[in-house]
């Protein structure tokens, strides 16, 4: 009998164990899988984010090369219409010429009297906003910053010394991604608004000009520009494209001359230029070209301002056209 006994004990105890085993087992493979899910999880975030980032400057390479080719077209069309009357574009050819050049054609339009230009810098605060900003302390140059948003404390003070050095500070937008700034008119306006507040309580000035991200031609815009070209206007915003393009933020790794160049052959072309340039750490090279793209401008006799409530607006999408 009490063998009997025994073997029951023994018989209870294997079960015992066999089934703290198995419990054991599962534990183990859940904890498994759940380690593998969070693994797979953070991996896919990070890819998300990254194919996100892609995306947002595939877009805006692609935005700023249609207005590169847009403008390409209305040179040609300007080269068109003097083929179609010779006399008219020799007069043309010969205004471009500089006083000093009618002997030989150079590389630079000629500069209307009284001509207004404006230096603008996109995407910034970055490591090189400070740079810019000594060299344009050093020549007594105004200029106008389109930045984004950023919360760090080196951000926060080049945001308060762009104000306090006399410069235009405008909004670009605060996260720069087109994929969500462009989704709809509620999620631009939420951007702009965030921006807008952000950047009056750090700096105590609100910003009332603005730059929409790939300009207000963009054609990556999930959301009809008309639309949010209205919403700026009703609140007051005043929207700045660009008519010269340093070229800097294009696939082209130009050098700080040839960016020179590019600015200069094209800078007589208007009465009111804006220029497009660049705030970002991968392009040292506008650091580079801004102290002599600015000699060559005031070698040039241009008047180099910020943009003001006085500034002729340059727009890719005209406010009046947008209703």
């Amino acid at each position: 009998m009490e063998e009997k006994i025994s073997n029951q004990i023994q018989g209870q105890r294997f079960r015992h164990r066999r089934v703290e085993r198995m419990r054991r087992a599962i534990i183990a493979i859940l904890a498994g899988w759940a380690l593998l899910i969070t693994v797979l999880v953070t991996v896919l975030t990070v890819r998300l984010f990254s194919l996100e980032g892609k995306l947002d400057a595939l877009a805006k390479t692609l935005a700023d090369t249609e207005n590169a080719v847009a403008r390409d077209n209305s040179e040609d069309a300007k080269m068109q219409g003097q083929k179609a009357d010779p006399k008219e574009g020799e007069k043309a050819q010969a205004a471009e010429k500089l006083p000093d050049e009618e002997a030989s054609a150079g590389s630079e339009a000629a500069v209307p009297e009284s001509q207004k230009v404006y230096l603008t810098f996109d995407d910034g605060p970055s490591e090189n906003t400070a740079k810019i900003l000594d060299i344009l302390k050093e020549k007594n140059i105004k200029g106008t910053f389109f930045v984004i948003g950023k919360e760090d404390e080196a951000s926060k003070a080049l945001y308060q010394r762009i104000v306090e050095e006399g410069h235009t500070l405008g909004m670009h937008s605060f996260s720069h991604k087109y994929s969500v700034i462009y989704e709809s008119l509620d999620a631009f306006s939420e951007d702009v608004n965030h921006l807008q507040s952000y950047l009056a309580e750090v700096t105590g000035v609100t910003p009332t000009v603005m730059r929409f991200p790939g300009g207000s031609g963009n054609q990556v815009s999930n959301t009809d520009m008309s639309e949010l070209i209205r919403y700026v206007k009703e609140k007051g915003i005043e929207y700045y494209d660009w008519n010269i393009d340093s070229g800097d933020a294009t696939g082209q790794a130009y050098t700080p001359e040839e960016l020179v160049e590019n600015v200069m052959k094209d800078i007589g072309r208007h009465e009111t230029s804006i220029v497009l340039m660049h705030d970002i750490p991968t392009k040292p090279a506008t650091v580079e070209a801004l102290a002599p793209l600015i000699d060559k401008l005031q070698a040039a006799g241009v008047e180099l301002l910020p943009i003001g409530e006085d500034t002729t607006p340059i727009q890719q999408v005209p406010a009046d056209r947008a209703g």
